[in-house]
């Protein structure tokens, strides 16, 4: 039998034990396991795909290998966890990832219920249209009485909802079970418009037979803000993820690139010589080296490349920046400086 002083001890013991753990952030584990757990969407061309061989490609993949290369100086330092947009959130909150990549919206439920924090938007995104290109549509204005498949139980059903009601046209919605047999289901032609993120529809059109013969239509008609989500409660983690977006982003907007990177080591400029750790040790606050940002743009690249090579002219999908251009070109994508 243990003494009520030794009882006393061992729950003292235990309860300072137990706050060590607590305080172990993401990044100490991270740094112990050797390297980055991130949970990726396979299904979505552009963004997250594997091959054969196991190797993985995409905007989102691109975005897991900065943040190995800002912790190990090795963009090759992260297993990737294959994740459907409906398991995601669970996955993060028990801990089986360290970061989910574009697999969830922003939304308040999101944030409130599921335990997630969302570092910023890394791809601003909406709700569109495709259609066949032989109905000759030019305009969502045009679909009223079109039928248009949709994935059930989903805010893409409700958008679509709330949009023909507000703009008193009716369609016959043709619900599916699933994202991939909507799409099925509009490239065996049982609908006249697929509906889903514009991101998504990109992705799916590349996979028709004949991609020419599909439109994606202009109009946007919901809000789907993507970004990096991480577990709530460690604050550390949330601004080393959040500060890699901002780093590609700010160096875009300096004009630095992968390919210049050494170049500008010798730069004069002061933003330049802050964001590559030349001046100051701003690294030292997320718990990284000075030259945190100078790997994340030697070894992955800036925002505007890591878009282009997966997205817009460098890929198939020829995705225009639009929204996610930078907000000195007309678009929203903005980032605070290093200093």
């Amino acid at each position: 039998m243990r003494s009520a002083a030794g009882k006393i001890l061992l729950l003292a013991v235990l309860i300072c034990c137990g706050a060590a753990v607590a305080r172990a952030g993401t990044l100490d584990q991270v740094k112990a396991r050797g390297h980055l757990i991130c949970g990726v969407n396979p299904k979505l061309a552009g963004f997250g795909s594997v091959d054969s061989d196991n190797r993985w490609s995409g905007f989102d993949v691109d975005y897991c290998r900065a943040i190995a290369a800002a912790i190990f100086n090795d963009p090759n330092k992260v297993s990737f966890t294959a994740l459907l947009p409906k398991e995601g959130l669970a996955a993060l909150r028990a801990g089986k990832i360290d970061v989910l990549a574009h697999n969830a919206i922003w939304t308040l439920s999101h944030e409130t219920s599921q335990g997630a924090m969302f570092t910023t938007i890394n791809y601003f995104d909406g709700q569109g249209f495709m259609v066949h290109r032989k109905l000759n549509i030019s305009s969502v204005l045009e679909l009223s009485g079109a039928s248009i498949c949709v994935e059930k139980n989903t805010t893409n059903e409700l958008n679509l909802a709330d949009f023909f009601q507000s703009h008193q046209m009716t369609y016959h919605a043709v619900d599916l079970d699933s994202a991939d047999a909507a799409a099925k289901a509009y490239a065996d032609g049982r609908c006249d418009a697929l509906t889903n993120e514009s991101t998504a529809l990109y992705a799916r059109r590349v996979k028709l037979p004949d991609p020419g013969a599909n439109v994606l239509l202009p109009e946007i008609i919901s809000k789907e803000p993507f970004g990096l989500a991480v577990r709530q409660g460690d604050d550390q983690w949330f601004n080393l993820v959040r500060w890699v977006h901002f780093a590609m982003v700010d160096a875009e907007e300096s004009g630095v690139t992968s390919q210049n990177v050494d170049d500008k080591l010798t730069s004069d400029d002061p933003k330049t010589r802050r964001l590559l750790g030349l001046d100051g040790n701003f690294g030292e606050g997320l718990g990284l080296t000075r030259d945190w940002a100078y790997r994340i743009i030697k070894l992955v690249g800036n925002y505007g490349e890591v878009f282009d090579r997966n997205l817009g002219n460098g890929s198939a999908l020829r995705i225009k920046r639009g929204l996610n251009a930078l907000w000195s070109k007309g678009g929203l994508q903005y980032a605070p400086p290093v200093r």
